[in-house]
């Protein structure tokens, strides 16, 4: 049974799919529109959504937890994003499903900023 389980594991270790997700977070967060498969794209949602929430506040903390997070040109742009949903209290993120990759026929999906 999956009862208590957070999250896929995506047949990695530890470290190596933190890593995995912050590096789709900084693609996300630099362009702004990328494509990936359903199931990553999901994981991104939660991880992007928590920072911007936190890129919100705008105070020191927030600032020094983005930098402990991401790359420093990535919490600039961070904060940019987080400037235009003040109003908003989540949902920032829209998964839209796109044709199965030819290749393997995985489920792919677009992620972008609402």
């Amino acid at each position: 049974m999956r009862h208590r389980i957070k999250g896929k594991k995506f047949s990695r270790t530890n470290k190596i799919r933190k890593a995995f997700i912050r590096s789709l977070v900084v693609a996300l967060l630099d362009k702004e529109k990328i494509i990936t498969t359903e199931a990553r794209a999901k994981a991104l949602r939660s991880r992007t959504e928590k920072l911007i929430t936190v890129a919100k506040k705008g105070n020191l903390q927030a600032i020094k937890r983005l930098h402990s997070l991401l790359p420093k040109n990535t919490v600039k742009k961070a904060m940019d994003i987080a400037g235009k949903y003040k109003e908003r209290r989540g949902g920032y993120i829209r998964i839209s499903k796109i044709l199965n990759r030819v290749s393997d026929k995985a489920k792919m999906a677009i992620v972008e900023f609402v």
